[in-house]
Order: structure tokens, then C-alpha cells, then sequence
């Protein structure tokens, strides 16, 4: 298995051009004209994701989320989250690279093998940058309402949450 998954990488990178010659595709100018469009797609995209970073400097610089995570506590008290928890569910919504911040400090705190460490790594794979992916990829589309994706992506994030420290408690 090891051998066979050093190759599937380098096979994909020589057979999907070596398809598209045998089917007559100029891959060269193909290629040249998808990354044209991505440098493009980047440049829309640069504006919102400027954008979103800054508001999560403010956030966290601001201290908008202490006071979430204390407005929170109850609620998260009463569903059996841990408060260490509650700041990595909210910065996971926002930025990945501040959520992963969170998980390091976590981690180096209670260490890996924790529950708070094993809870904190599956928040970490079951959430998403709700937030951060509607601002950038809803921006770089034009989209300007975007109320019913984000209060659905944030309950999914919440729910995720919840479901992550109830699996991480019974498989610990």
C-alpha cells in the first residue's frame, strides 16, 4: 500500500494531460487559460478575504470574544461543553488559522490525549470557517444576501460542536 500511494499523485499529474492529448485538447493553452482564471478569481476574492481577516483581528483584539464566550457559558454549560471549548467553536466559524492557534494552545495545555484535546481536535475536523467561506466565495460570485446560508452554516457548526464532544465522551 505504502509503494502504491507514492504513485497515485505523480500517475493523476501524467494521465489526466495524456487524456486530454488523446482526446484532441490543446492541454498546454487549456492549462494556461484555467490559470488565468484562477489568478482572477484570486484577485476578486483578495478585497473579502482582507476584509475577513481584519474583522477577526478586531474580534479577538476587541475582546467581542470574551464576551461571547461568557454570554455563552450557560448554554454551553447546560448542552456539557466545556468552557476551554466554547472560544475554538467560535474562532472555528471565523478563521481556520486562528482556530488552529486555539487547538495548539489547547493541546499544549491539557495535552493530546485529553479529553479536552481529542474533543478539540474532532470540533476541529467537523466544523467549518462558516463565515470565513460565505465572505470569500459569496464575494468573489457578487452574491450580497447571504443570511440563510450563514444561520444555517453556523447552526451545522453548532450542532457539530455538540455532536463532537458527545462522540469524543462516549468513545473515550
Amino acid at each position: 500500500m505504502g509503494t502504491w500511494s507514492v504513485w497515485v499523485m505523480p500517475a493523476l499529474v501524467a494521465l489526466i494531460p495524456l487524456y486530454g492529448v488523446l482526446k484532441g485538447v490543446k492541454v498546454y493553452a487549456a492549462f494556461i487559460e484555467g490559470a488565468k482564471e484562477g489568478f482572477e478569481t484570486a484577485v476578486r476574492v483578495i478585497p473579502y478575504l482582507v476584509a475577513m481577516l481584519v474583522a477577526v483581528g478586531v474580534f479577538r483584539a476587541s475582546g467581542a470574544m470574551s464576551l461571547l464566550t461568557t454570554l455563552l457559558r450557560p448554554v454551553t454549560t447546560l448542552l456539557g461543553i466545556p468552557a476551554e471549548l466554547v472560544p475554538l467553536g467560535v474562532m472555528r466559524s471565523l478563521s481556520g488559522g486562528g482556530a488552529q492557534g486555539l487547538l495548539a494552545e489547547l493541546l499544549r495545555t491539557f495535552g493530546p490525549d485529553s479529553f479536552l484535546g481529542r474533543a478539540a481536535s474532532v470540533v476541529m475536523g467537523s466544523t467549518e470557517t462558516t463565515l470565513y467561506t460565505v465572505a470569500v466565495y459569496y464575494g468573489s460570485i457578487g452574491v450580497r444576501d447571504a443570511r440563510c446560508t450563514v444561520a444555517v452554516g453556523l447552526a451545522a457548526d453548532a450542532f457539530s460542536m455538540l455532536a463532537a464532544v458527545l462522540f469524543t465522551r462516549l468513545l473515550l
